[in-house]
This record gives C-alpha cells, sequence and structure tokens, in this order.
C-alpha cells in the first residue's frame, strides 16, 4: 500500500510557493503589474463598487481573502483538498512550459485524460512532473471503459505514461447516464484501484444529463467528486444547480467544465465571448469547487488565473455574456431530446460537442478523439435524405453533423 503525503489543508487561503527560475519570477511579476493596473482602472471607473449592479461575491461560502492579492481557495468536498478556484485543464495543448507556468504561479489541480492527444497529454505530464516533489500538485486523469478489464488497462497505461504509482484523482470519462455511473463492473474496477492505493480519490465527468449523474454520484458512495459542464448558457441551469447543491451538501467535490461556452458566439471566430466574465459567472456558485479551462497559450493562463484573486462580476462583464439575449454561440446543452428524433438514434450531443472543439475551441485534435469514440460509421447520415431533428436551441443538426464528420479522414499527425 502506498503511503500518501498530507496536503495543506488549512483553513486560511494560502499560495504555493514556487520555485521560479529567472524566466518564471519575470513573468510573475509581469501579471502583478497588468493585475494591479486592471483592478485600479475597475475601481476607479466604479465597477466593482456595491450597488453598481456588480455581482459581488465576497461573502461566498469556503473562500477566504485574508489580503489583498492572496489567491482564493475553496474545497473538493469531502476530499479535504483545497484548491485555487481557477486550475489547469491539460487538453487543449501538450506545451509543457504552460504547465511549468501555471504551477508557478499557484495553481495545483493538473487534469488531463487517458485518450487526450492520443495519450500524448499524459507522457508530456509524466516527463514534467518527474522533476517536481510529488506534494506540489494534485493530479487528475480520466479512462473509459465498458468492463473492469477495459478500465484497469487504460489506467495502467496511464500510469505508466505519467511515470507515477498513483493519481490524487481517477475518473469515469463522459458518463451521461445513471446507469453508466453505477454500472457493477465500472464500480468494481474503480473500487479496486482505490483499494490498491493507486488512486486517492474517484470522481465522474459528465456533459450531458448532468442533474441525473450527479445525483448518481452522490448516490454511489464511491466516488468522491464529478466534473459537470456548466456554465452561462444552460438552460436547465434551475435542476443542475438542485443537483449540483445536493451532491455539495453530501460531500461531493464538485469541478466545473466548459465554463467558456465554446468560446465563441460564431463558427468563423469573429464574435469572441468574454472569457473571463464567463469563468467569473461559473465561480459565483459556491458549491463549485474548482474549475479547470484548457489554455493554449500563456496569455489565457494568465487572464484565467486572475479570476482565482477576484470573481465580482461587473455590469460589462454581465452585459458581455448576453444573458438576456437568444444568442446560441455553440454550446450544445446536452438536453438529449435529440436523441429519440433520429431513426439511428446518434449521439448528436457528442457530436455537437465536437464541433464546439473544432470551431469554438480550435482544438481538431480534441474533436478527432472525440468523433473517434463514438465509434460512427464513416458517414452516419448516408441514409437519411432528410434531417428529423429538431434542435430546441435551433442548431442545424444535419449541416453540423455533415461538417465535422470531415475530421475523421484527417491523419492524426495533421491534427496534433
Amino acid at each position: 500500500m502506498i503511503t500518501f503525503r498530507k496536503f495543506e489543508s488549512e483553513t486560511n487561503c494560502h499560495k504555493v510557493k514556487p520555485d521560479f527560475n529567472h524566466k518564471s519570477h519575470k513573468m510573475q511579476n509581469s501579471i502583478n503589474r497588468r493585475r494591479f493596473l486592471k483592478l485600479t482602472a475597475a475601481g476607479a471607473a466604479g465597477g466593482f463598487i456595491a450597488g453598481s449592479g456588480a455581482v459581488n461575491a465576497a461573502s461566498l461560502k469556503d473562500v477566504t481573502t485574508l489580503k489583498k492579492g492572496e489567491v482564493m481557495h475553496r474545497t473538493l468536498g469531502r476530499t479535504g483538498l483545497k484548491v485555487p478556484l481557477v486550475n489547469l485543464g491539460f487538453v487543449r495543448s501538450d506545451n509543457p512550459r504552460i504547465i511549468n507556468y501555471g504551477l508557478d504561479l499557484g495553481m495545483t489541480l493538473i487534469d488531463t485524460a487517458h485518450g487526450y492527444s492520443n495519450g500524448r497529454n499524459e507522457e508530456v505530464l509524466g516527463e514534467l512532473l518527474k522533476n517536481r516533489p510529488r506534494d506540489s500538485y494534485i493530479l487528475a486523469t480520466r479512462v473509459r471503459g465498458n468492463t473492469e478489464e477495459q478500465i484497469l488497462e487504460q489506467f495502467n497505461i496511464s500510469l505508466k505514461r505519467l511515470q507515477l504509482d498513483y493519481v490524487d484523482i481517477l475518473g469515469l470519462h463522459g458518463s451521461s447516464s445513471r446507469e453508466h455511473t453505477l454500472d457493477e463492473a465500472r464500480l468494481k474496477a474503480f473500487t479496486k484501484i482505490k483499494a490498491q492505493g493507486r488512486a486517492r480519490f474517484l470522481s465522474v465527468s459528465t456533459h450531458s444529463n448532468e442533474p441525473e449523474v450527479i445525483r448518481a454520484v452522490a448516490e454511489s458512495n464511491v466516488y468522491d467528486l464529478v466534473y459537470t459542464s456548466y456554465n452561462f448558457r444552460m438552460d436547465n441551469f434551475p435542476d443542475l444547480k438542485k443537483a449540483i447543491d445536493e451532491a455539495a451538501e453530501a460531500g461531493i467535490g464538485i469541478i466545473a467544465m466548459k465554463t467558456m461556452a465554446g468560446a465563441y458566439w460564431d463558427r468563423e471566430r469573429q464574435d469572441p465571448i468574454n472569457l473571463t466574465a464567463a469563468l467569473k459567472w461559473a465561480l459565483q456558485n459556491p458549491n463549485i469547487h474548482s474549475t479547470i479551462p484548457g489554455v493554449e497559450s500563456f496569455n489565457e493562463l494568465e487572464e484565467n488565473f486572475e479570476a482565482n484573486y477576484n470573481i465580482d462580476l461587473s455590469p460589462g462583464e454581465l452585459n458581455d455574456l448576453r444573458l438576456d439575449q437568444a444568442d446560441r454561440g455553440m454550446f450544445c446543452l446536452g438536453c438529449e431530446k435529440c436523441i429519440d428524433q433520429c431513426p439511428k438514434k446518434l449521439p448528436v450531443p457528442d457530436i455537437m460537442r465536437s464541433y464546439m472543439y473544432a470551431y469554438g475551441y480550435k482544438s481538431p485534435a480534441l474533436a478527432r478523439d472525440t468523433m473517434d469514440s463514438l465509434s460512427l460509421e464513416d458517414d452516419a447520415c448516408k441514409d437519411c435524405s432528410s434531417c428529423s431533428v429538431k434542435c430546441l436551441q435551433g442548431f442545424d443538426v444535419a449541416e453540423k453533423i455533415k461538417d465535422i464528420n470531415r475530421i475523421k479522414a484527417v491523419p492524426n499527425e495533421f491534427l496534433a
């Protein structure tokens, strides 16, 4: 049995003391200067003054800001792990320098998955993290599988890639139903891995039918955390919020995904979503314990990290989210009402998610990974002269499927 070194979990906020090199130290100074200028400008404009219409998060529970400029943390439910509000999703890039910089800034949770970039992301992390103390970061990965053997096989490969004896959080990747979440073979595999000391905590991620999956996680008495899609575009918000509240009350850690809601309002990427505002919106919910937005650049990372200091939403930021408008963007709500309308019962929400990855997140490799995981025939719509699916959001489902289906013909090496 592996003995784990205890993580810091004091009640006060703290910064991880990073091992800066000269370059990252200069970059840290740069982000501090920019943050100071931005906050000063906002204060002068009255954007964050109480009564101005801004959303003020100062009273949200489980967030302590002892001093101006300190990183805010929340606790991942009963795990006791105290993490920054914004952490690292290692999915849209395989650049190790971005991960190093995020860790140097003070992010501690790194999330990846067995299938990201055909395993390349786990391999990159394995090389990078062997140079850092094992108790200085929290590593999460996720696997798929229909049988105990498949799950164990994927996890063994992941550990080898990561060059680790254990992960902090092991997740079931992409569940969309209670039955899938509570399947006996899956529960047996995950329970065995945890009993062996090769995973400290267990999780489930969900992109559709989220309330049902979240409630199943809380019911399981096996899983400790849930990763859920959660953003300002989700019109099933009342039931989703209720399920999140119930799970949090039961001690489940809640990590939000897809907070960027597609990143752009349009396929041509001419109308970007205010990603900082979107991230802050998700964090207004005190039961969203952390977020793991993926990044492709240092600028994206810095902008995301600043939400760890201040999650107040100004009136301008709220306006940018177009909450009172009918803009659809590219984010599929995952309502699954389209599936019964389709004669072939195609996993339309998953296909729409691939479309969003390609055109919104500019991540064709992730789009391809998602499409490959669906095991669809080359042209799944070939037998239909017209599409019977009527999307509640008004998406042209047939056109989007036809568009994203082309990615399956592109060699993987061109997508990396």
